[in-house]
């Protein structure tokens, strides 16, 4: 099992920056893929970014790449989603969620949510224009 506590959320301007953060307890944080994802009202939950075990490796979606950064503390067991140049499209509810099953070796970093079997319960960004 394991539980993820979302925070950070909140209000900002266009052009401002949030830093979420996702707490990851109940199994070895360091032996699973993480991912951010996204979703706005009326809408599915969307690829934002992921990261490897050892945070070597990450992926991101086109729409925030150059302007989000995802990273890992595995001694703090947190991963952390830096958001800059935020933009009023970037207004949804962010989850981080947990890979536990893909093996490492395979390399891969989904973008499907489905690949994820551990969520958190999100936290709130909103960008006003």
């Amino acid at each position: 099992q394991v539980q993820l506590v979302e925070s950070g959320g909140g209000l900002v301007q266009a052009g401002g920056s949030l830093r979420l953060s996702c707490a990851a307890s109940g199994r070895t944080f360091s032996s699973y893929a993480m991912g951010w994802f996204r979703q706005a009202p009326g809408k599915e939950r969307e690829f934002v970014a992921a990261i490897r075990w050892s945070g070597g490796s990450t992926n991101y979606a086109d729409s925030v790449k150059g302007r989000f950064t995802i990273s890992r503390d595995n001694a703090k067991n947190t991963v952390y989603l830096q958001m800059n140049s935020l933009k009023p499209e970037d207004t949804a509810v962010y989850y981080c969620g947990a890979d536990t099953t893909t093996p490492y070796a395979s390399g891969v970093l989904w973008t499907s949510p489905y690949e994820y079997d551990y969520w958190g319960q999100g936290t709130q960004v909103t960008v006003s224009s």
